[in-house]
């Protein structure tokens, strides 16, 4: 390699780091005086770095990096490489400018905050390039000091992004592969935990790209216990196996990398990619096409590009977001919706591209809103809309009735009270001038007829009434099941009160329901458990932000040792607290707001 020649650095170090802003101040110096640029990631727990520059630059600061020992035994990958291959990729793989930054975490493992942090010290067995492969090579042969010790006990885990694994991925006959088809790295943890079963008493091999994603994942996988101890990872990564066996080995495609190169193959020039539109072989990421509704990187081809702009991803089809949506315009009228064999061959005409999602703009959560009982979806959303307010730019709040209607009432006054009953001989307002009020859970005794007119109340306001809702659960899972097939995906929900009691009841049928409501998380404000069958003894499996108040007396319906108790449901690790010091209500001001677009923040 030319020392005028340019190229890419690759590293990264957990270690304890005491002194954040001197080794800022190192960074900033060193790599301006050296002409990089790229990324540099710096948290209390270590480093990851991403640069480029001349290949003598670069070897200078690695001479730099190695003089303190905080670096010992790091792997720097440095390998030649031609610049960006235009604007747009050198934009979008952050090498137009040096950016340094000082992070909560090097790689955002989780969706949701994790009550017990992981300990990478507790990560998988690092296997050499060359160990990895032996393993591979001789996967129906005896292993010693701990490796594998057959093939039906071997797995292969891919730990890397759903759009990484379609140009490339590790291929052994007799050693089955598991890909998460993940949209992104935060979303591993839920897989893992879904697919336990699948790793339970194994000997599983891991990898990723240059191996950081591997040292997070392989210790969470390690924390369940008894069952999961032999996990072992590729040191080095893909990148450091495919310098080993230049002819690809067990590798199959390209090594899809997170700087301007895109993707760095072998000798072995056979394409494992295709085209999503028409199926041609294809691997090149270089036109960055993204999926219109969740901007995940997607395959075109060179022809189909010409033809449309607008794409659906494989996971987006999965879960019935498709062209079917996206309207045409003639003359300004709302015309026809097109299908997506339409869609491909007119998308071009400025009329049509204009209706389209702009392709610069972040993708949004969806989140369906569960109103509380004798509510609806109208008197909800004003309720909620300084926090709709708030969260417009990372979220889409939808807001649906529930399907149990209930009968008008009002209480009874006494005239010395003003009498809110109607005066005698004369009947309460007719209905058609009053908001429907709905539940998602109703009384035993509750017939399911909705009265004409208006009824008193039989007794005063019982803030305990909840507990006796119990009935119609299977009618309102019926409701939901509707509602996410014809207006979903949604990424999670949140649920006020019994809203929140239904959405519980949602997260805790999780297995059975999967495919039909696949949540990504919860928020239950002022929720309570409902005492029904389906809660089970098993802790709740579902990342969950439990949002209620902290002061005895405040929440007149809902306790917060009832709330508190709810959240207990959820598996430790999955779940997190919010108290505030006011009533039943969405608390909306700082630093409550702060705290629930945190937690949002981690599903973007």
């Amino acid at each position: 390699m030319s020392k005028d020649e340019y190229g890419v650095l690759l590293y990264y170090k957990f270690a304890s780091i005491t002194d954040l802003n001197s080794l800022f101040s190192f960074y900033h110096s060193n790599c301006n005086s050296l002409g990089l640029l790229g990324r540099v990631r710096l948290s209390p727990n270590g480093v990851n770095v991403t640069v480029g520059g001349l290949l003598s630059a670069l070897e200078k600061h690695i001479e730099a990096v190695k003089s303190n020992s905080l670096f010992q035994g790091t792997d720097f990958k440095l390998a030649s490489s031609h610049h960006p291959l235009n604007d747009k990729v050198a934009v979008e793989c952050g090498f137009t400018s040096l950016s340094i930054r000082v992070v909560k975490e090097l790689v955002t493992f989780s969706s949701y905050p994790l009550l017990n942090p992981l300990e990478v010290s507790n990560a998988g067995r690092h296997l050499s390039a060359a160990e990895f492969h032996s393993v591979l090579q001789s996967a129906r042969q005896p292993m010693k000091n701990g490796s594998p010790t057959d093939d039906k006990q071997l797995v292969l885990l891919d730990a890397r992004n759903l759009y990484e694994t379609r140009i490339g991925k590790f291929h052994a006959p007799s050693v089955e592969t598991l890909d998460p088809g993940i949209r992104q790295y935060s979303d591993l943890p839920s897989w893992i935990d879904d697919n336990s079963e699948l790793l339970r008493g194994k000997h599983v091999l891991m990898y990723c790209t240059g191996g950081i994603r591997c040292e997070m994942a392989s210790a969470y996988i390690r924390s369940k216990g008894a069952g999961f101890e032999n996990v072992f990872q590729l040191y080095g990564g893909i990148q450091r196996y495919l310098e080993q066996f230049p002819d690809g080995g067990f590798f199959r495609g390209k090594n899809f990398v997170f700087d301007h190169r895109i993707s760095v193959g072998s000798s072995d020039t056979s394409i494992m990619g295709a085209c999503l539109i028409c199926g041609s072989s294809y691997d090149n990421y270089s036109s960055r096409c993204r999926c219109t509704h969740c901007r995940i990187l997607v395959l075109v081809c060179d022809s189909c590009q010409i033809k449309s702009d607008a794409y659906v991803c494989e996971l987006c089809q999965k879960h019935s977001m498709d062209f079917g949506s996206i309207p045409s315009v003639e003359d300004g009228e709302l015309a026809t919706v097109l299908d997506k064999n339409d869609l491909k061959t007119v998308c071009s005409d400025s009329k049509i591209s204009s209706q389209l999602p702009s392709r610069n703009a972040p993708r949004k959560l969806r989140i369906l809103c569960l109103h509380g009982f004798r509510q609806n979806a109208s008197s909800f959303k004003g309720r909620s809309a300084s926090l709709a307010k708030k969260l417009k730019s990372i979220a889409e709040l939808v807001f649906i009735d529930a399907p149990h209607e209930l009968p008008f009432i009002y209480q009874s006054c006494t005239e010395a009270k003003n009498s809110c009953a109607p005066p005698s001989g004369q009947h309460a307002p007719p209905p058609e001038n009053c908001k429907r009020k709905y539940a998602w859970s109703v009384a035993s005794d509750f017939g399911g007829k909705v009265e004409a007119d208006w009824k008193i109340a039989n007794q005063p306001f019982d803030p305990l009434q909840y507990q006796g809702q119990t009935d119609g659960f299977d009618v309102s899972l019926a409701y939901l099941k509707k509602m996410f097939s014809e207006q979903g995906p949604f990424d999670g929900i949140l649920g006020f009160s019994q809203g929140a009691a239904m959405a519980a009841l949602l997260c805790a049928q999780g297995d059975k329901l999967k495919g039909e409501i696949d949540l990504r998380f919860v928020i239950l404000c002022s929720g309570f458990a409902l005492p029904l069958a389906d809660f089970g003894q098993k802790p709740i499996n579902c990342p969950s932000l439990h949002i209620f108040g902290s002061d005895p007396g405040k929440d007149r319906q809902i306790t917060s040792h009832t709330s508190r108790y709810l959240a207990s449901r959820f598996e430790d690790g999955c779940s997190v607290i919010i108290e505030h010091e006011f009533g039943h209500i969405i608390p909306t001001r700082s630093p409550y707001m702060d705290n629930i677009k945190d937690f949002l923040r981690r599903f973007l």
